[in-house]
This record gives C-alpha cells, sequence and structure tokens, in this order.
C-alpha cells in the first residue's frame, strides 16, 4: 500500500470520527433541551407547553421594547413588539420568575463542575480529582457556615445580609486556592504536592465546619445543614446575570486550552519537550477551575459527584481529546444537574428534596456499578 493510500484511509478514519463525536454532541444539546423543556413544565403546578412559550415570548418581547424605549432617547422609532400573554396569569409567574432561573442555574452550576472536574483530571492524570478533592466544597463550606451562625457579630455595613453567605462561600473557595499555591510554590508544584495540599486543606477546613455546626443554635444549625445539602434556592435572575458571564469565561479559557492539556496527559516531560511551561499550566488551570466552581458553589451549596460522573462518562462515548471531552462533560453535567434538580421538587411534591441528596445517591449508585461491573479501565 503506497504513501497516498494510508494517508487516505487516515484521513478517512478521523472524518468518521469527527462526525460521530459532532454528533453525539448534538445528541447531548438536543437531550438537554428536552430534559429542560419537561423542567419547565412539571412541578407542583403543572404549565402546559403552551403557556411556556406565551410566558417566555412574553417576557422577551418586554425585554426587547425596554430596549427599544432606551434607544429611543437617541433615535426615536415608536416601534414596539406586541407583548404575548399566557392563558393563566400564574403561569406567567412561575414560568419566568421561578422556573426559568433555576433550571439556567441548574445548567451553569452542572456545567461549570463538570469542566471544573475534567480540566482538573487532566492537569493532574488523575481519575479521581474533582473540586472536592482539592478542598474547595469544604472552603466555601466554612465560609457559609461562618456567615450563617456568626454573620450577626461580623457583618459589614457595605455588604447586605442576603448576599454575605454568597460572597463568603465564594472567597473561601478562592482562598483555598490561594493555599493550595502557597503550599505547591514552596514544594514544588508536583501532582502529588497539589492533591495532598487540597486534601489537607480541606480537612481544615472541614474542621472548621464541625466547630461551626457544635456552637450554633437549632435555628442557625438548621440552616446551615441545609445549605450543606445544596440546592437551587437560590435562583433568580440576579444570579444568572452574575454566574452567566464568569461560567461562560472559564469554560471558554479552558476550552483554549485543550491542546495542553492533550499534551499534557501523555506526561510533563513530552509537555515541556513541546515548549509547553508544565507548572504555569496547573497553576492557571487550578485558578480557573476554583473561579468556575466557588462562584456556583456560592450559590447553590455544596453539591457532589458531577465533577466526576460527567467526565467518566463522557470518556467512555468521546474518549480522552479535550477538545471534545470539555464540551461533552459541560453538556453532560448540565443534564445530570438539571434531571436530578427536576427529580428532587417533584418526586415528593409539594415537598422538596435538597439536590444534593439525589446527587449523592446517584454518584454512589454509579462508582458501585462500574467497580462491579470491572470497568476499571474505562475509568480514565
Amino acid at each position: 500500500m503506497d504513501s497516498l493510500a494510508r494517508e487516505t484511509i487516515v484521513s478517512e478514519i478521523y472524518r468518521e470520527g469527527y462526525a460521530k463525536k459532532i454528533s453525539l454532541l448534538l445528541a447531548l444539546i438536543a437531550l438537554l433541551v428536552a430534559a429542560s423543556i419537561y423542567s419547565i413544565t412539571a412541578g407542583s403546578a403543572s404549565v402546559s407547553l403552551e403557556d411556556v412559550g406565551l410566558s417566555l415570548g412574553g417576557a422577551l418581547s418586554t425585554l426587547i421594547n425596554g430596549i427599544l424605549a432606551f434607544f429611543d432617547h437617541f433615535i426615536p422609532c415608536g416601534y414596539r413588539i406586541p407583548v404575548m400573554a399566557p392563558h393563566s396569569d400564574i403561569a406567567s409567574v412561575i414560568v419566568v420568575n421561578m422556573r426559568a432561573p433555576r433550571i439556567l442555574l441548574a445548567i451553569l452550576t452542572g456545567m461549570s463542575l463538570a469542566v471544573a472536574g475534567v480540566v482538573m483530571q487532566g492537569i493532574l492524570r488523575n481519575p479521581l480529582v474533582s473540586p472536592f478533592t482539592l478542598g474547595l466544597a469544604s472552603a466555601s463550606s466554612f465560609g457559609a457556615a461562618l456567615m450563617i451562625v456568626m454573620g450577626v457579630y461580623i457583618a459589614l455595613p457595605f455588604i447586605p445580609g442576603d448576599s454575605s453567605v454568597v460572597i463568603s462561600a465564594f472567597a473561601f473557595g478562592c482562598a483555598s486556592m490561594a493555599l493550595i499555591y502557597g503550599v505547591s510554590r514552596m514544594r514544588g508544584t508536583s501532582q502529588a504536592t497539589l492533591i495532598l495540599s487540597g486534601v489537607v486543606i480541606g480537612y481544615i477546613f472541614q474542621a472548621g465546619v464541625l466547630v461551626l455546626k457544635y456552637v450554633s443554635n437549632n435555628e442557625k444549625l438548621k440552616d446551615l445543614v441545609v445549605w450543606l445539602m445544596g440546592g437551587m434556592w437560590s435562583a433568580s435572575w440576579d444570579t444568572i446575570i452574575i454566574l452567566a458571564p464568569i461560567t461562560i469565561f472559564c469554560m471558554a479559557a479552558m476550552w483554549l486550552m485543550a491542546w495542553n492539556l492533550n499534551a499534557l496527559a501523555a506526561g510533563d516531560d513530552i509537555a515541556k519537550s513541546l515548549g509547553i511551561r508544565v507548572e504555569r499550566l496547573r497553576l492557571l488551570c487550578l485558578f480557573i477551575t476554583t473561579l468556575a466552581a466557588s462562584s456556583c458553589l456560592a450559590f447553590t451549596g455544596v453539591i457532589g459527584f458531577i465533577g466526576l460522573m460527567a467526565p467518566h462518562i463522557c470518556r467512555m462515548l468521546i474518549g480522552n481529546d479535550h477538545r471534545y471531552l470539555i464540551p461533552c462533560s459541560a453538556l453532560m453535567g448540565a443534564i445530570i444537574l438539571t434531571v436530578s434538580d427536576t427529580f428532587a421538587r417533584t418526586i415528593m411534591s409539594p415537598i422538596e428534596i435538597p439536590v444534593g441528596i439525589i446527587m449523592y445517591i446517584i454518584g454512589g449508585v454509579f462508582f458501585l456499578y462500574l467497580i462491579l461491573r470491572g470497568k476499571e479501565s474505562h475509568i480514565y
């Protein structure tokens, strides 16, 4: 077989593999859209698809008309879009003000945690690494617990009371990254050093959470336990406006580093020979993943297993190429959390189960299945 024929065969195989991966990503997008549509109609008060469309269309028309009214001050046109209204007055409130931001928060959180997990596993070449392994969840939990239990004593006048828990959780999540960075700079940015530093720092912050549980009264203890279970109770359009730019920026930044992550998977020496500054890449990825995960966890509380489950499933489906693995994991994480949150709020309706509990059950069953089926070879 001459070289031209071999090149033709290789090119054909590459095109087939590329088409399969793109088809899988499109299928996941369609599945996410279907899950979102079902989620927005399901609940204690059922809403028809027609009312969902009219409610969202009316809200979008109102937004566009507001923008047009603003530009009328500069270029008068007087044009307005007719505002659609659903058949039921309460449907608009349920869809626009309650369910739509909740679904978007679940999607953004699932994407952030899943991509953070796959990137951390890539830079450390360890399939069991996630944002929680490196102490991020424990640090955010301590920050939230500190404000829930002691907020009345340490509240700052320029921080609104309702925002103090979110700001504190985010700040301590970022602080855990800074501590890991400091330790790794002293000991060198090896994989083992980063993982061990994260585990130790996580235990320290977890001890702080236990102390705050011990000294809190019954009311504060209940609020703290509920936050630690994880849920979408903070969902609002203000939350989405804050999280959406952060999530998009972090995902885009991590996807742009996909080639470097692929090279790093072959080993530090090979990556260095290709001109990649390995230590700098690890620390940059660590900072971006911490920003993505801690910003979401600050609003949702502790939600586990997304950063482990989504990358594992996607490696089975699409392989280890981070150019496809990152978007695939993002979509898979969004699907898992959206479906889990819908299940959590409908299975015992009108009582709502914290989605963190559902994720622990699903994650435990998933990894137990892998172990019993003997699929260790697929874990990485």
